[in-house]
């Protein structure tokens, strides 16, 4: 039996993760079901990456939460710590959005190890999501594209040396 997300919410008090699904047999959608699945050892201090993971691999929900990514759960237990630390939805809701942007001026080597790749996962989520795919409607094959230059380019130097030693 497959199971078909469609909303995954929080609840705050007790904590848990509430999934409204379906069950899908032989191609046809079954009626709609509620799952909660109840927060444990959660405080303001702890990691949501690794508690969405432990979640999702979690023996007990693995099969119910097929459907719902990573960052989603993610989000939601960033909101969770968010309402344990005090602060309001909104608040929280815009800390998530300037954690999960990325700002092109921002320099990467300054960063430590976890938010480099955090910052990573989210240049390869944003890449997947514009990629273009041979099943795609809008591709097209072998496309050119000409850049309008700004002005001649400059020589260099080491260049125009190099050219000279050949």
């Amino acid at each position: 039996m497959k199971y078909l997300a469609r909303k995954c919410g929080i609840r705050y008090q007790p904590p848990a993760i509430i999934l409204v699904y379906n069950e899908e047999e032989n191609g046809s959608e079954g009626k709609m079901r509620q799952r909660i699945m109840p927060i444990r050892n959660f405080s303001k201090f702890s990691d949501c990456n690794r508690a969405a993971e432990q979640l999702k691999n979690n023996p007990r929900h693995k099969c119910y939460l097929e459907g719902v990514s990573l960052h989603q759960l993610e989000k939601l237990f960033s909101v969770l710590r968010g309402h344990l630390k005090g602060q309001d939805l909104s608040q929280t809701l815009e800390d998530i959005k300037r954690e999960t942007t990325l700002d092109p001026d921002e320099d990467l080597n300054k960063l430590g190890d976890k938010e480099l790749a955090k910052r990573k996962s989210l240049m390869d989520e944003t890449f997947e999501k514009n990629r273009k795919r041979k099943e795609d409607p809008e591709f097209k094959y072998n496309v050119e594209v000409e850049f309008p230059q700004d002005g001649q380019l400059e020589e260099c130097e080491w260049d125009a040396e190099s050219d000279d030693n050949v």
